[in-house]
């Protein structure tokens, strides 16, 4: 059988373009998939309809679609489900076969995000009474209820979530799932070589129950992109820091770029430093250094020079593996030219004095290499004697942090955006400070991999204040 068209979905109807696009092996250059493509007209025409879609949506309860979501987790983990228009299915292990093949992420890091993307989608319970504060849900079907004992009501912001996703992580996917539980449909443009996550998601909806109208799959150019933003209520974006500079002021925008996440060990923990390897390791590598929640610094108040070095002899020796390898830790990447970019960018900011890349000791080889086709990024460890060399405060698509030394009276006052926060300390004005800081998102305190999330919390951002909003109400 020769390999699937990936459709266009129109409020969950298949839609073929004759302007399609190859998804390839990043290896191999093998075609995957065919992918329609649709212009911005046709995102137009479908979101001044978007109101349809939302009806649809309206006809469940919430505790409904809770369970919808549940038995489109367990679809989604262990089920064999339409892939395209051609009576192709997929098996969970073809979709982790071919995930890895097309994105560069190894079978074993697939699998983890399906993990993480299932255990949240069978958690949607305890997700929104995290996100809502304990919300009795049925206040959404009605409209209006009570809440700790005082009159409440809620209404939609939007009649559609807008998606404009990466390529680099399945498990971002899991940011958009309560969307459908609170009866919002998603209008879904995918990364260029990552359709299969978000295809198999609706797909494991629509037959878990849910209305094929409420979803929408539109592989689309730039303008088109720009057209699912404009027009959708309210949308999630993922992209650089280009993009988040674009839409900073646009309140109908969650943008997710990069992180700057960090780890931060307070003066009263230094002299442990060597206890918390694992956790600093983890942070920085996990998932392939693909994710904003990977820690691209580590802030110390001494022993800068030896904790990076000890971190680089840790990371240094690592290298690709086969992609069915259980102890792949790299991801290949399937844009060669962002791993082109990557390595040059490195090298040319090594050239300003006060900063070393002490993970070259341990590497047997250059940093960008090829491997069975593909290319890779070994890890990358820099020393920063002056903090505020560039390499200091950058992020990259790959197992990337700097090591500097600030004093703790300084840290807050310097590390400015960090998505997550590490901070392993006991010092309890310190953690004060932390608490107070305005520029972190999420806390951990104590030594927490800065990859650990808590569901019922949100990291970036909260899902249910972005599609409801509480209103006044008062009744005779």
């Amino acid at each position: 059988m020769s390999h699937p068209h990936l459709p266009a979905l129109r409020k969950g109807r298949p839609y073929e373009s004759l302007d399609k696009v190859q998804v390839k092996d990043h290896k191999t250059g093998e075609v995957c998939a065919e992918v329609s493509q649709v212009n911005a007209g046709i995102v137009r025409k479908d979101l001044a309809k978007i109101g349809e879609a939302r009806k649809a949506l309206k006809k469940f309860t919430v505790q409904q679609l809770i369970d919808i979501t549940a038995k489109a987790g367990d679809l989604f983990l262990n089920g064999t489900l339409p892939l395209g228009d051609k009576g192709h299915t997929q098996s969970p292990q073809e979709y982790i076969a071919t995930l890895s093949r097309t994105s560069g992420l190894p079978h074993i890091m697939v699998k983890r995000n399906m993990t993480k993307i299932h255990y949240a989608m069978t958690n949607m319970t305890t997700i929104l009474n995290g996100l809502s504060r304990g919300l009795d849900l049925s206040v959404i079907d009605r409209g209006f209820g009570t809440q700790a004992g005082c009159p409440v009501a809620y209404f939609p912001t939007t009649n559609s979530l807008g998606l404009v996703m990466p390529s680099n992580s399945p498990a971002v996917n899991s940011l958009w799932l309560p969307s459908i539980a609170l009866k919002i449909p998603v209008v879904i443009k995918p990364g260029r070589e990552e359709p299969w996550t978000p295809y198999r998601l609706i797909q494991a909806f629509i037959a878990a129950g849910a209305p094929a109208e409420a979803f929408g799959f539109y592989p689309t150019d730039h303008e088109g992109s720009g057209e699912v933003v404009k027009l959708s209520g309210r949308n999630l974006v993922f992209g650089d820091v280009n993009i988040a500079k674009m839409y900073e002021n646009n309140p109908a925008v969650q943008v997710h770029g990069p992180g700057w996440s960090k780890i931060i060990i307070g003066e009263d923990k230094i002299e442990n430093w060597r206890e918390y390897l694992d956790v600093i390791v983890g942070s920085i590598s996990d998932n392939g250094g693909r994710s904003c929640i990977n820690a691209s610094a580590v802030i110390v108040p001494k022993y800068g020079k030896e904790i990076a070095t000890a971190i680089a002899e840790r990371l240094g020796p690592v290298k690709p593996l086969p992609s069915d390898d259980e102890n792949a830790k790299l991801s290949g990447f399937a844009n060669v030219k962002m791993a082109d970019y990557i390595d040059s960018a490195i090298d040319n900011d090594l050239q300003t004095p006060g900063a070393e890349d002490v993970t070259a000791q341990f590497r047997d080889g250059p940093r960008k290499t090829e491997f069975q086709g593909g290319t890779f990024l070994r890890p990358t460890i820099i020393w920063c004697s002056d903090n505020k060399h560039p390499l200091a405060n950058r992020e990259f698509l790959c197992p990337y942090a700097s090591v500097l030394e600030i004093p703790q009276t300084e840290v807050l006052g310097r590390i400015g955006y960090s998505l997550i926060v590490t901070a392993i300390t006991q010092d309890e004005a310190f953690i004060n400070d932390l608490l107070e800081c305005p520029t972190i998102d999420r806390l951990n305190i104590g030594p927490i991999s800065t990859m650990k999330i808590s569901w019922d919390q949100p990291h970036e951002g909260n899902m249910f204040e972005f599609l409801y909003k509480r209103r006044s109400i008062d009744c005779a």
